[in-house]
């Protein structure tokens, strides 16, 4: 009876056994096959994120770049071929992205302990590499002033009023004037280039050769040409002024746009000044040469009654760098009582940058 009982105890005890392991190992396949749906349900959660972000990424930089076209930031054909960059690199982004998830999903379910579901934080569906930073705005614009060397030389001559050209005291081949200084000049508005202010500082130098064998003589408060004794091989007066230069300039101008640059060129352009200067008269010369029986020169820097303040028109008309340059002084060379006399150039004005 006892080995009866003994015999019958140990069947129940294998029956229960085997069906202990065939549970555990039917719930070990159902565990199996729902982590295998949770893996695939994580892959495609995240590759949906990522795909979504890099499509809205792209949407919003298509509207930035047609907002940038409208402003007059780029021009048609710049702003299209932004358009496909921005496509192609999302593409490329989204194609790397799923790569990274497929990688990163692999990784961490190869590595994942035996009965333990696969855990992995969507944060969004972004993968944090430690490289992620805020986008910037890549747009850079020109700085709004530039400066440039200026150059002007030409011809110079003075006139009272009522006389012309033909009867000028001065030679009109033989009078000229040099300016030579540094200008900036700023962009009025912010996003078009059709007005600038032109400023800076300049040294003028204008000289005047009296005609008919005649040099300044100074009496006291009085000015005037004389004929001297001797024939004169050379006689030049010279006024020195040292000035800041004022121009508003008008003109067209290439909205240019390369490598997130964008440029308010005026190269080639059409470009017109029109202003004024003032300033101070910082000294004056003659220079005569003649031969009395020896070979004389003199230097006569007398002040010879001139006004010490100096003040004028200017303008401007240029092609580029080149430009046709005029220049007349409002104040008379000479101070009271002396015959009012102004001073005027014309010539070329270069603006090196």
């Amino acid at each position: 009876m006892k080995s009866i009982i003994i015999y019958f105890a140990f069947l129940l005890s294998s029956f229960a056994i085997g069906s202990l392991e065939a549970q555990e190992e039917r719930e070990q396949k159902e565990f199996n096959l729902d982590s295998v749906a949770r893996v695939r349900e994580i892959k495609e959660q995240k590759i949906k994120i990522a795909t979504q972000e890099e499509k809205d990424r792209l949407k919003k930089e298509i509207e930035k770049i047609n907002k940038d076209l409208e402003s007059g930031w780029y021009e048609k054909e710049e702003a299209e071929k932004k358009k496909k960059e921005a496509a192609k690199l999302a593409a490329e982004n989204i194609r790397n992205r799923i790569a990274i998830i497929e990688n990163e999903v692999d990784i961490a379910e190869r590595n994942r302990e035996p009965g333990t579901y696969l855990e992995l934080k969507l944060s969004k569906g972004k993968i944090n590499l430690g490289i992620d930073k805020p986008e910037k705005d890549q747009r850079i614009e020109e700085k709004r002033t530039k400066n440039d060397f200026v150059i002007a030389f030409g011809f110079n001559n003075a006139l009272a009023d009522g006389q012309s050209i033909n009867d000028s005291d001065f030679k009109l081949a033989g009078s000229r004037f040099f300016e030579i200084g540094w200008a900036w000049t700023t962009r009025v508005f912010e996003n078009t280039n059709w007005l600038r202010i032109k400023y800076g500082l300049s040294f003028q130098l204008n000289g005047l050769k009296p005609t008919d064998n005649r040099y300044f003589v100074q009496n006291g408060d009085v000015t005037r040409l004389d004929e001297f004794e001797y024939d004169l091989d050379k006689s030049k007066f010279r006024m020195d002024n040292l000035v800041v230069p004022i121009h508003f300039e008008i003109g067209p101008y290439a909205n240019r746009s390369t490598d997130g640059h964008r440029r308010f060129s005026t190269e080639d352009q059409i470009k017109i000044g029109f202003g004024g200067y003032a300033g101070f008269n910082i000294g004056e010369r003659q220079k005569l040469k003649f031969n009395d029986g020896d070979d004389q020169k003199i230097k006569d820097k007398s002040s010879f009654n001139t006004n010490e303040f100096v003040y004028g028109l200017s303008g401007y008309l240029s092609f580029g760098g080149t430009a046709l340059y005029a220049k007349y002084d409002l104040n008379p060379i000479f101070s009271s009582p002396n015959t009012e006399i102004h001073n005027f150039s014309l010539g070329l004005r270069l603006d090196i940058d």
